[in-house]
């Protein structure tokens, strides 16, 4: 696959945090740990093996055995590859480190970033394994198996149309039954056609979703079919084994509030320097979870109350709940990153922006509790073309940077410079402008009442030049309707809703058309470290 590249910044689609996050900026050095490199990344290994035996009374290696534990019974009932064994069992060794990604379940993967995700962890552990063959690096998705939002993972965009599980839901969505997505199935198949394969994406629907019981079970198998020759690891946080380990820091939340203390000063701190606050730390940030049930924990009056329910427990009540059902506490979308790099001997975690933004709000909090702040990484973004496509930007002489701008803009830009008239007032404005200023001066000697006067005439001239320049550019998109059309058409191939195409389409659109040579190479093309968006022709 032939690829290209354009900066993050000039895609207009990624924001000054991660921009300037990517560009090193200075005053951001506070809200993280190391940058990403592979030098930084070894000696990230080399802190956290120090570091990885946090929990009191187990040492690494009890750690390291109950995390393998876990996950060979997570693996259980699946068709497990030997390279993804071979990981969960490394797991166990003190020489192993994880690089990790995180992700909704949403239905069918959702939208392409899914993939894109999963790669650059695959991607950098090959890195890794390659220049670091003193320490085992194993690829890792942590499935959110407790969220609850069910209308953002419910369907996925297939030809521009929305494929939607309907169902009443309710408590952690990775324990919803499977229930109602035989007529998503049909649905689906139906639109597929009879391709060899077509055949191949509806087997793997049926086989996920139909011939599993609940939604992690479903998504399990599904990334599982996808990357297991890669030696993926799959992680569900919603685990007793894996609640008790971090029952001591569940504790401390619920006794301390600790989280909320230090993510609002670092919060404070970031948003002093003008950028967003992506999560809002509550006083305790953590749910309560059973069957149909996940509810947020609030203190009130000495008593613990679980938000929108009768039930509520004093201090002792509540340390003999985590005690003897861990499984029902569980950390929301601030307090999960502390539970990963609790659990996982863990240096590097990737993202999308804005889960980038939300972990830098927490890196003192972490230090609070002794565990080291990883690595952070923006994942591999992309745009996928056919050489189709490419040719026609080609004729129609679209550079890939105007490719990313604004529908408006590029029609815009292209009609100036396919026109024969050149329809810019800048030059006209600057004049104006020029202009007024002698004016400004007039009315200052002779009565300054009159710069006000001055001021209302110069905006006003300014609108009115302003208006017909837009004019003069609507008569000539008329002109140039079939250059117009050509130039929307082009960008709406690969910006489904003007927006970025890993957002919106699925990775079945593009496996329909290659097949299993699709994810290798992606693989193949997509550097994790590159740090810029690739544009891949297929």
């Amino acid at each position: 696959m032939p690829a290209a590249a354009i900066d993050y910044r000039n895609t207009g689609y990624f924001s000054p945090l991660i921009c300037d996050y990517l560009d090193q900026k200075s005053t951001l050095a506070p809200f993280y740990h190391r940058f990403p490199s592979i030098d930084n990344l070894i000696a990230q290994a080399q802190e956290k093996g120090k570091a990885f035996n946090h929990l009191s009374g187990s040492g690494m290696a009890k750690l390291r055995e109950q995390l393998s534990e876990a996950l060979l019974k997570q693996y259980k009932d699946i068709d497990t590859s030997d390279a993804t064994l071979e990981h969960i069992k490394a797991l166990q060794q003190a020489n192993s480190y994880t690089i990790t990604t995180g992700h909704q379940l949403n239905l069918f993967t959702g939208p392409l970033y899914f993939l894109y995700k999963i790669i650059s962890v695959i991607n950098l552990t090959k890195k890794l394994n390659s220049q670091d063959p003193e320490r085992s690096y194993i690829p890792i998705y942590w499935m959110a198996t407790e969220d609850h939002d069910f209308e953002e993972i419910n369907y996925f965009n297939f030809k521009g149309a929305k494929i939607q599980w309907n169902k009443e839901a309710a408590g952690p969505v990775g324990q919803l039954n499977t229930d109602g997505l035989t007529e998503v199935f049909e649905l689906f198949a139906a639109q597929l056609g009879s391709s060899t394969n077509a055949k191949t994406l509806i087997s793997l629907f049926e086989k996920s979703y139909l011939e599993h019981d609940t939604l992690t079970a479903a998504t399990r198998f599904l990334a599982n079919s996808l990357f297991k020759e890669y030696g993926l690891v799959i992680v569900d946080g919603d685990d007793p084994a894996l609640k008790a380990l971090f029952a001591p820091y569940i504790k401390q939340e619920l006794l301390e509030g600790i989280s909320h203390q230090q993510v609002s000063a670092q919060t404070e701190r970031l948003t002093s320097l003008g950028y967003p606050e992506q999560v809002f730390p509550r006083e305790i940030n953590l749910f309560y979870i059973k069957a149909g049930l996940r509810e947020r924990l609030i203190k009130e009056d000495g008593r613990y109350r679980v938000n929108n329910t009768p039930l509520s427990f004093d201090r002792d009540e509540i340390l003999q709940e985590v005690a003897a059902h861990p499984e029902r506490f569980s950390p929301n979308a601030l307090l999960r990153p502390l539970f990963q790099e609790v659990m996982l001997p863990n240096i590097c975690y990737i993202g999308g922006g804005g889960e980038l933004a939300y972990w830098f709000q927490l890196k003192t909090l972490f230090e609070s509790v002794g565990v080291p702040f990883p690595v952070l990484l923006l994942r591999n973004s992309a745009l996928l073309r056919t050489q189709k496509h490419l040719e026609k930007t080609q004729r129609l002489q679209v550079s890939d940077a105007q490719l990313f701008l604004k529908q408006n803009e590029l029609i815009n830009q292209k009609i100036r410079q396919i026109s024969n008239l050149e329809i810019d007032f800048s030059d006209q404005r600057a004049f104006l402008r020029e202009q007024f200023k002698a004016m400004y001066l007039i009315a200052e000697e002779t009565d300054p009442s009159f710069v006000g006067a001055v001021k209302a005439q110069e905006v006003k001239q300014l609108k009115g030049l302003d208006h017909l320049e837009h004019r003069l550019l609507k008569a000539q998109k008329r002109k140039l309707q079939d250059q117009v059309q050509r130039l929307v058409d082009l960008q709406n191939e690969v910006f489904p809703m003007q927006s970025l195409q890993e957002r919106n389409t699925n990775f079945s659109e593009f496996y329909l058309e290659y097949g299993e040579t699709l994810i290798p190479e992606l693989v193949e093309s997509l550097d994790p470290l590159a740090g810029h968006f690739t544009l891949i022709t297929l």
